[in-house]
């Protein structure tokens, strides 16, 4: 049957329930959210003379439970206006409701006796065929469903969000004894298509498949910190973004998640899973049973393994646990000669070869992390999963890591690691061996720019279902080269399309990075169709190189630096202007430079966990590479629709003035980064090169025609001018910007003036740029810019513009 959510129902309004019904609102569907009714007044609701039969007071706590959700940070909802989806009521008075839901998500507390009581309440009011699913992180699903319909037992599995709902990808559906193939595969396509998850299909058992190793993983770390005599420091500079994990690594994390979160998991999984070969991990050691005993559980109770303190001059420091004495100390740097050795290596799955291979403390500390986390996944194979695979997507999907546990395994080398894991004491599961024997030497294997996996049951490589609607840069890569240089990689994404792929360290764009992308509009408007500017990094760009900029304008090369800026800013207008439709597909932060070549785009395919804006006011300088005229422009393509033509142009202007940056790429629409009807959101990032290839084809399909060079944006001149100088004195008097502030700012409201202009003018897109690049020159030779370059560079700020 074809299925279509249109409403859902979630039951319980906690963090969780509340998270999951703002991820619903996100993508479009109407949400029911219902909780209990409370059973006493509070004094305010008492003092307003009410009683517990008023409607305000019955939905008190899901309408609490919600706003609190809402104003959290970071958020749960992509824009404050999507919240408006979410109708809120109670157990008793708007239960009949569930009748209109296509699916239901239970989300109440992990006691099976509750969720049993609520689904037997639920039942009578559910209209067959309706999905109904537990966000249980434990509980075993066929215990659920006892005593339930066969309507309802068919309907029924588990489907674990991780939390926070919004950014962690793993979506964990558990079937039931007898939930249906359908519902299922159901799921499956649509946890990936449009709740932008990874999904990952487990079996019942303890924690299902992310939380069984996660935990294994951070309890094995807790008994080794003891073992090798590792303070808090180390462990989690070893255990965060060198290895490709956050960068709260691992005891950040749990302060973060809450200590006792991870505990009522990991004895969860020490009394469910009594044959695990590593039981005695899961119990607890003593420091972190003081730990629980003393409640410092992390941020919910303000110590955990790092604390906030503040001092007298309102300041604060954070310190460290010493886990010996267990007081609090001073945070102590931590370094090793091993990781030293990693600084050069970009790529993080290039690292793992040398990490082993340590000859320090680090080194010895990841032979055993590493081994004693690939035997456990290895003979987790079949009990949690069949196939191996779907191991590596939850702990990428879950917490974060960059690669699982078996990508790691390859990484080192399949043999070489059991010969790492031999001198530990530790064997790989027996079918590993098999492996080997059969004459596959990898988990993985790369073919035709598709992942292939070692299928235990068939003893042969297979192809990872799922991949078809992906285009995965990583496999293509070599294959598909057509030019290379430092800064870019292009490949053929074929059907005619092109992608430009930045290279770069944070994908910053430096001279390198613009010539590879007019080189490769050169190449596609002679052989191709279309080109996609895009990359699978962690974030699309950070911006302008500015180390570049600080060193030109030091040296006082001005020419140079002249130069260099119209290099940008004619790149960009290559992008806006060339004989191919050009589509960019932004993700993560997308800064400066990197915001303004997104701006040139004929469309923008863009991630909807994308942090978009004109930042260059935090380095002193303004938008130069087509930022600052193409804001002039959207104000003026605006004028004929709104009759203050001051006011539009004041909120373009703001736009850059307060470096605004988007938390979401919807939240870009507000800015006029984003344009409504032209540049479209996809929620799985996984899909967006292939979404982007897509509307290159179809601009190219349609008739694409080479755009004619504007010379029609209206800009106001001095009644423009005017008001902006009297708002930025206004604001330096009263002492809320600093004077080279003010001069920014001047300089800007100048380029979107249009200059001194005595009336309202018709101008050109250069002319706008050519104010644009004197002004920025005239800024990079004050002391004032300079001073914030070098700072930031100093700090070691991306280096963004």
């Amino acid at each position: 049957m074809k299925r279509n959510i249109k409403k859902v129902a979630v039951i319980g309004s906690g963090i969780m329930g509340s998270g999951i019904a703002c991820h619903f609102a996100n993508i479009g569907v109407e949400v029911l959210l219902l909780d209990i009714v409370p059973r006493e007044l509070t004094d305010k609701e008492k003092a307003k003379g009410l009683s517990l039969e008023d409607k305000v007071v019955r939905n008190r706590l899901v309408n609490e439970a919600l706003a609190t959700a809402l104003k959290s940070k970071p958020s749960p909802i992509y824009h404050q206006k999507f919240a408006s989806r979410i109708t809120t009521g109670n157990l008793e008075d708007d239960i009949a409701g569930i009748k209109e839901v296509d699916w239901i998500i239970e989300v109440v507390v992990e006691r099976l006796d509750i969720k049993k009581k609520v689904f037997e309440n639920l039942e009578k009011y559910r209209k067959e065929g309706t999905l109904i699913t537990s966000n249980t992180s434990g509980i075993p699903i066929k215990f659920m469903s006892e005593g339930r319909s066969d309507d309802f037992k068919k309907h029924f599995c588990g489907t674990h969000f991780f939390n926070p709902a919004r950014y962690l990808k793993l979506f964990e559906i558990i079937p039931g004894p007898e939930t249906s193939d359908e519902v299922l595969s159901f799921l499956n396509t649509y946890g990936e298509k449009f709740l932008g998850k990874t999904s990952v299909v487990a079996k019942d058992t303890p924690a299902f498949i992310g939380n069984r190793i996660g935990i294994f993983s951070i309890m094995s770390l807790f008994h080794m910190v003891k073992e090798m005599d590792l303070t808090v420091e180390e462990v989690d500079k070893l255990t965060g973004p060198v290895i490709g994990r956050p960068k709260s690594a691992t005891f950040r994390t749990v302060d973060v998640v809450g200590l006792d979160t991870l505990v009522h998991v990991a004895n969860g999984i020490a009394e469910n899973c009594p044959d695990d070969e590593r039981h005695e991990l899961f119990k607890l050691p003593d420091f972190i049973s003081t730990l629980m005993k003393n409640k410092w559980l992390g941020s919910k109770t303000g110590q955990g393994f790092y604390k906030k303190e503040r001092k007298k001059d309102g300041s604060s420091d954070i310190l460290t646990l010493d886990l010996n004495t267990m007081d609090y100390r001073e945070k102590k740097r931590a370094s090793f000669p091993t990781l030293e050795m990693t600084k050069t290596i970009d790529k993080v799955v290039d690292r793992f070869k040398v990490l082993v291979n340590g000859k320090d403390k680090a080194g010895e500390f990841y032979r055993k992390n590493f081994t004693a986390l690939f035997a456990y996944v290895s003979n987790r194979i079949p009990e949690i999963t069949e196939e191996f695979y779907k191991i590596d997507d939850a702990m990428k999907a879950g917490f974060g890591w960059e690669h699982g546990p078996f990508q790691i395994w390859d990484a080192i080398g399949v043999e070489k690691a059991i010969e790492l894991m031999k001198a530990e004491g530790y064997e790989p599961a027996s079918w590993v061996n098999d492996m080997i024997a059969s004459g596959s030497t990898s988990f993985y294997t790369i073919k035709d720019g598709a992942t292939y996996y070692y299928d235990i049951s068939k003893k042969e490589q297979v192809k990872v279902p799922g991949q078809d609607a992906f285009i995965i840069l990583d496999n293509i890569r070599k294959s598909a080269e057509v030019f290379k240089n430092s800064g870019v990689v292009v490949e053929d994404l074929g059907d005619g399309i092109l992608n430009v792929e930045f290279q770069s360290k944070m994908n910053s764009i430096g001279g390198d990075v613009l010539a590879g992308l007019n080189k490769a509009i050169d190449i596609a408007e002679k052989d191709f169709q279309g080109l996609v500017v895009g990359n699978q990094g962690a974030n699309f760009s950070v911006g302008a190189n500015i180390g570049m900029i600080f060193m030109m304008a030091v040296e006082q090369e001005y020419d140079e630096l002249n130069m260099a800026v119209k290099y940008f800013q004619d790149s960009c207008m290559r992008l806006r202007y060339s004989a191919i439709p050009t589509v960019v597909a932004p993700h993560g932060m997308t800064l400066g430079g990197g915001c303004e070549m997104t701006l040139h785009a004929d469309k923008v395919v863009a991630a909807a966990e994308s942090y978009i804006g004109l930042v260059e006011f935090g380095v002193g300088v303004i938008p130069g590479g087509g930022g600052s005229k193409e804001m002039a422009l959207r104000a003026s393509d605006m004028f004929q629709k709104n009759d203050v033509e001051l006011n539009v142009l004041q909120e373009h202007f703001l736009t850059i003035g307060m470096a605004k940056v988007s938390t979401s790429a919807y939240e870009a629409y507000d800015t006029n980064i984003l344009q409504q009807g032209k540049d479209i959101v996809v929620v799985n990032k996984d899909r967006q090169i292939a979404t982007a290839k897509a509307y290159a084809q179809l601009m190219a399909e349609q008739g694409y025609t080479q755009p004619i060079r504007r010379k029609d944006v209206k800009v106001l001149g001095k009644q423009a001018l005017g008001m902006f100088l009297v708002g930025t004195d206004a604001m330096e008097a009263g002492k809320y910007i600093s004077e080279h502030d003010k001069k920014i700012a001047n300089k800007l409201a100048y380029v979107m003036a249009g200059g001194d202009l005595s009336e309202a003018t018709m101008v050109s897109e250069q002319y706008l740029l050519d104010l644009e690049r004197e002004a920025f020159l005239s800024l990079t030779t004050e002391r004032k810019s300079l001073e914030r370059i070098e700072h930031m560079l100093k700090k070691g700020k991306p280096l963004r513009n």
